[in-house]
């Protein structure tokens, strides 16, 4: 798909992105055990946005884990979760935790195996910033919603980069492997250009390790500090749309 101006691809493959994934799938949920609150934040933030209900058709990308499984089935047990993974080694891991999940193999992020208006809400957590076409990617996700359908997202922004190479050598982990964090200013642009309305953006986490006393700080802090360069210095970057029809 071709890319609109501004807006390249990146200088690596999604087959680049799966071999990575499946070099540390063994560790990855031991990896994420370490700081534990800031990884499933994602999930408690995202789920109640996606304003679910009955049969509701989700499409999780990526699923890595199928750590958002529980979470959606609790908050709405008649919902339709379609879990979609790059990573074999992950998607072994996942049917491991959650064998009653439905989790489907992609071989690549901008041409995915579901028929137009397959689901009524999109769920991609952590996912924009490794693929190599963003905007093939979020091409792809509006053709395979429905109508009026609502996504939410979330990546870490430009600001991040240093942070995270910073605890990568500190504290190891399982990488990120091929990735480049857009700023938000670049993700609201792809999802204008790609047919997404943006709804609520809000910047999260921004002190995701440490005493719980220091980080309830700084959400407050963040959450007072919306639409500033301290928003921008969450690590967790959150975005609601609606597909626009």
């Amino acid at each position: 798909m071709a890319q609109p101006s501004g807006h390249a691809a990146n200088p690596w493959t999604d087959e680049d992105v799966a071999r990575h994934w499946d070099r540390v799938a063994s560790i990855y949920v031991d990896s994420n055990s370490d700081v534990q609150d800031a990884h499933d934040q994602r999930f408690e933030w995202s789920v109640p946005e996606l304003n679910l209900f009955n049969g509701c058709r989700v499409l999780n990308i990526s699923s890595r884990d199928c750590g958002a499984h529980s979470h959606l089935v609790k908050l709405c047990p008649t919902v339709q979760v379609t879990h979609a993974e790059i990573s074999q080694g992950l998607i072994d891991v996942a049917r491991t935790l959650h064998p009653d999940a439905c989790i489907r193999k992609i071989d690549g992020y901008d041409r995915l195996p579901f028929e137009d208006g397959s689901f009524d809400r999109v769920l991609t957590l952590e996912t924009l910033e490794h693929v190599s076409s963003p905007t093939g990617f979020l091409a792809e996700l509006r053709r395979v919603a429905a109508p009026g359908a609502r996504m939410v997202l979330s990546c870490p922004p430009a600001s991040c980069e240093l942070s995270y190479r910073v605890f990568t050598a500190l504290f190891g982990g399982h990488g990120e492997g091929p990735h480049r964090f857009p700023s938000s200013w670049e993700v609201k642009s792809l999802l204008a250009d790609t047919g997404w309305n943006l709804v609520r953006h809000e910047g999260t986490v921004l002190i995701p390790c440490g005493p719980r006393t220091l980080r309830r700080w700084g959400e407050n802090l963040i959450k007072r500090s919306q639409n500033s360069w301290i928003s921008e210095l969450g690590i967790r970057q959150f975005f609601v749309c609606d597909r626009k029809n």
